[in-house]
């Protein structure tokens, strides 16, 4: 057998699957490929011209070196091959990015020959991949005298990579397809139990949604040649849940453009729109790849004669439509004007131009961002070589000022950490700036595109500006399946040799690790004043400014330590009252959210920074809140600490990496002993009071306040998805709060989930309370529903063993985790019991393990998106409601949701994550489980 007789199996099995082949990273297999080229009476020759021109993954796959070498001899003349003439060579050439493709253009341009030196610089001068070791090759040749090397540089000072592109359409018509009616989770584009499948861009799209959406989209396609079909959340916010490169690939693939001939199922440009807009990290996402995200605003709130909105008998307020977007409306977005029109143009239905920034204009144009980031770099270079000052071509940076305005937390960050800004006051809100990325995170189900972006724009060794990235296994952690063992270790090898330290070790000095990765990056971040970027919408850091993002977005960070983003606006969260002994900061988190909708009616945190003023809590239990902010629709939250307990924070960070290079994780560069030395800086800041804990100005502008009343917050609360809501607009939202009183006592709970990133170490020193408590009392603990429990690191279950709280918990357990032999199947069905399970996202990822189908499950975690958690049967909707580890546990136990009496005398005793407001000068209180 050979590779290639290995390949045409695999493309029979494809077949079947309504698939076609794969596409070519491997060069083994295409030098082979190439060898049946060169046989001109190869059997396999005509196949084989196909694939190396059509079927081969561009950037820094091994294939690609392979093909661009075969390139290079064909255009030299040592190969000669009818069908690729070297002109043509050539095109396929310009087609590959970068890495093997710009080396190889670079050889021919500098080389002695006149003629394909030429031609060579002129595919040169199309292309912005360029890195450090490419850009020195045309800086020593310019010097030298090379007059091809001087003509590069002056077109890429005039950034005419850019300038010859096409201009955006003025006029796109667009068809719709309402994909739901509601909020439309990521998981409806791109589900997460299919994320083994996320790499492989064709088969991952057959998830997209249903197979009868994609023939219905198909067929719009048809009835509408010419138009571009716009996925729509009717009544609903599109792409909530998560940043999900995977979604808009899925999007654009159905419904975009091709980026290039030669690389198959890479689409870009898709169209999206909800009646209330584009979730913030999903549109970042869809700006990524140069498409187009429109806020609706279709449905409006029906008000009375005095102005003030009609609600129904549920309270909520009554919404009319001011335009239709059922499936099938033709409609037309005027990307000049930035206006939404109707089918014949006739009447204006929305102003659109907050999808239409020059910025956003310009990712539209370029077909993706990265051609934006990469070409203002390359043009900067360029004319820096020639001693130039460089034109203006791009749109300058937004920058917004008002001289005497004092600064948000998050204006403080931004302006830190700000890269070639020009003005001299600060930049507030609104402003459009590159910025300095400290931390970087990298997920399991994400990382495997992450590390096809890498390749794809010819990255081969992360940005040494970067103070350090993780590339995380918690994912796919509960089961050690034949996908994960195909897939994991060659991410981590791959991240590894990057530059990232990786849960798993490709060289077996360190066990692997499962950590979840957010809670990594929370012990990871070591300045309240950093920038982190990560591959999941629950990067959400109590340290810092942390921001989700798309595997692209996490990749263009690896790659160049910056990120490109407006300076959003800021709620301001701040405390008054107490909480009442019997309640966690798990209910403050949840109650945050139902008096926000309170007091204001509308959702004010979404797409903005939430500033919470939560400085008597470590990071660990702040994290709580922080987390939270991904299901209350904001961009990023900032916690606002006192000196004390960022001090405290600090030192808990450090102790924890300490253990990490304990373990032998830290690389040749020593990054986590570098975030150790940068911890202590911090602190020497703090005490010497040169440089405080982060905090705003006084006079600050915020765009809303809330102030949560803690003496409110009187019994346990619940979010719950209200799966059988008449309104389906209302279901599977985060909006819907409920106290445990509502449910009377008797909701039926099929399984209990504590874990996620949503709990800490305190939260499991709960759960282990709670059995001491109930053996005390009853002798015994039995479960009425099963209780799953899955501590979010290793260095938690290793401090809990120190402190004697594992064992009770091994005690009531019915399964423990062995990473010895890890599960290599999900569980299907679940006993009355305790389950101990390893580290990592578990049941709240929902792409291994889930619930038993038609279950109501309560759980601590953050996810209860129909189908995520738990997916319908057949007689009754699967349900994933969300509360606080005691509710969760006492509802095992009982199989039902509790009284509050039995609540509180379940709790009595045990110290759940207090909080207590700061006073409003820094001072020195500190929470329960300081």
């Amino acid at each position: 057998m050979t590779l290639y007789t290995d390949y045409l199996d695999e493309i029979e099995t494809r077949k079947i699957q309504g698939l076609h082949p794969k596409p070519i990273d491997d060069a083994a297999l295409l030098n082979e490929i190439i060898a049946q080229i060169k046989d001109t009476g190869n059997e396999h020759r005509a196949d084989s011209l196909h694939h190396f021109i059509y079927n081969t993954l561009p950037g820094t796959t091994s294939a690609a070196g392979a093909k661009a070498a075969f390139l290079k001899e064909i255009i030299l003349g040592n190969e000669v091959v009818e069908e690729i003439t070297p002109t043509y060579a050539f095109e396929l050439l310009s087609h590959m990015k970068g890495g093997p493709s710009i080396e190889v253009l670079l050889d021919l341009a500098l080389g002695k020959d006149a003629a394909i030196a030429k031609e060579a610089a002129e595919v040169l001068k199309t292309q912005f991949f360029l890195y450090e070791a490419d850009m020195e090759r045309l800086q020593s040749a310019y010097k030298a005298g090379d007059a091809i090397a001087k003509d590069i540089l002056e077109s890429y000072a005039k950034a005419e990579f850019f300038t010859k592109l096409p201009d955006v359409d003025e006029e796109v018509e667009v068809v719709t397809y309402v994909a739901a009616e509601g909020d439309i989770s990521t998981d409806l584009l791109s589900p997460g139990n299919q994320a083994h499948s996320r790499a492989d861009r064709e088969l991952h799209g057959k998830c997209m949604i249903s197979e009868k959406a994609q023939k219905e989209i198909e067929a719009l396609k048809l009835q509408h040649p010419g138009k571009r079909v716009m996925l729509v959340a009717e009544k609903g916010t599109m792409g909530v849940g998560s940043s999900r490169m995977s979604g808009v690939n899925n999007v654009a693939l159905w419904t975009g453009k091709p980026a290039s001939p030669y690389v198959p199922f890479v689409n870009v440009a898709p169209v999206v729109a909800g009646t209330n807009g584009i979730s913030p990290i999903f549109l970042t996402t869809v700006d990524v790849t140069g498409g187009i995200g429109l806020d609706l605003k279709n449905w409006v709130k029906k008000v009375d004669a005095d102005g003030k909105p009609i609600l129904n008998n549920d309270g909520n307020p009554v919404l009319e439509q001011k335009y239709s977007v059922e499936t099938g409306t033709v409609l037309k977005i005027n990307t000049k004007e930035k206006k939404l029109y109707n089918e014949d143009g006739s009447e204006e239905l929305t102003d659109v131009s907050r999808s239409f920034t020059p910025q956003k204009l310009e990712f539209m144009k370029a077909g993706s961002s990265y051609a934006i980031v990469f070409g203002k770099k390359l043009q900067t270079f360029a004319a820096e070589t020639l001693g130039i000052e460089a034109p203006t071509v791009f749109a300058p940076p937004k920058e917004v000022t008002n001289e005497g305005q004092g600064l948000t937390a998050v204006e403080k960050i931004f302006n830190k950490n700000a890269v070639g800004v020009s003005s001299e006051l600060p930049l507030l809100a609104g402003s459009d700036v590159r910025v300095k990325v400290n931390i970087v995170g990298s997920q399991d189900t994400t990382g495997l595109m992450t590390a096809q972006e890498l390749e794809a724009m010819a990255a081969t060794v992360i940005s040494p500006t970067l103070d350090g990235a993780y590339q995380s296994g918690c994912h796919t952690a509960s089961v050690w399946d034949l996908k994960a063992q195909a897939n994991i270790p060659k991410l981590m090898k791959f991240m590894n040799d990057f530059g990232l330290i990786t849960g798993r070790d490709p060289k077996g000095v360190y066990p692997p690790l499962t950590d979840v990765i957010h809670k990594m990056l929370n012990d990871l971040t070591v300045d309240d004043w950093d920038i982190i970027i990560g591959g999941d919408s629950h990067t959400r850091m109590s340290k810092g400014v942390a921001f989700g993002a798309d595997s692209g977005t996490v990749a263009l960070a690896l790659a160049t330590g910056e990120a490109t983003m407006p300076i959003p606006d800021s709620v301001k969260v701040t405390f008054k009252g107490a909480m009442a002994d019997h309640m966690d900061f798990r209910d403050v988190v949840h109650a945050t959210q139902a008096q926000m909708l309170k007091q204001h009616g509308d959702n004010v945190f979404q797409g903005r920074v939430i500033e919470v003023h939560i400085g008597t809590l470590l990071s660990d239990q702040a994290f709580t809140f922080t987390d939270w902010t991904a299901e209350m629709k904001a961009k990023a939250s900032i916690c606002i600490s006192n000196d004390e307990t960022l001090i405290g924070s600090l030192e808990l960070a450090k102790s924890r990496i300490q253990v990490m290079i304990d373990k032998g994780m830290d690389n040749e560069k020593q990054v986590l002993q570098g975030l150790i030395d940068k911890a202590n800086k911090r602190i020497d800041e703090i005490k010497s009071g040169e440089r405080p804990a982060l905090r705003p100005d006084d006079n600050a502008k915020y765009f809303a306040e809330v102030v949560v009343d803690l003496d409110e917050i009187v019994e346990p609360m619940i979010a719950d998805p209200d799966v059988n809501n008449a309104d389906v607009s209302k279901r599977y939202t985060h909006d819907t709060i409920r106290p445990i009183s509502y449910y009377h006592a008797d909701k039926k709970v099929d399984l209990g989930f504590v874990g996620s990133c949503m709990v800490h170490k305190g939260d499991i020193k709960i759960v282990a309370k709670m059995l001491r408590n109930l053996e005390a009392a009853k002798g015994k603990v039995e479960f009425k529903a099963p209780l799953v429990v899955a501590a979010p690191t290793y260095n938690i279950i290793d401090e809990l063993k120190e402190e004697g709280d594992w064992e009770v918990l091994q005690k009531y357990s019915g399964f423990e985790f062995d990473d010895l032999a890890p599960k290599s199947t999900a569980r299907t069905e679940y006993e009355n019991i305790l389950y101990l399970e390893r580290p990592g996202c578990n049941l709240c990822m929902g792409n291994q393990e889930k619930a038993e189908k038609g279950d109501t499950v309560l759980a601590t975690s953050t996810r209860l998106f129909q189908g995520r958690v738990v997916e319908d049967s057949e007689e009754k909707r699967g349900e994933s409601l969300l509360a606080s580890t005691p509710v969760v546990v006492l509802s095992a136990i009982l199989g039902r949701t509790p009284t509050l009496e039995e609540y509180k005398t379940a709790v009595e005793g045990i110290d759940l994550t207090k909080f207590a407001p700061p006073m409003e000068i820094p001072g020195t209180s500190r929470s329960v489980h300081f």
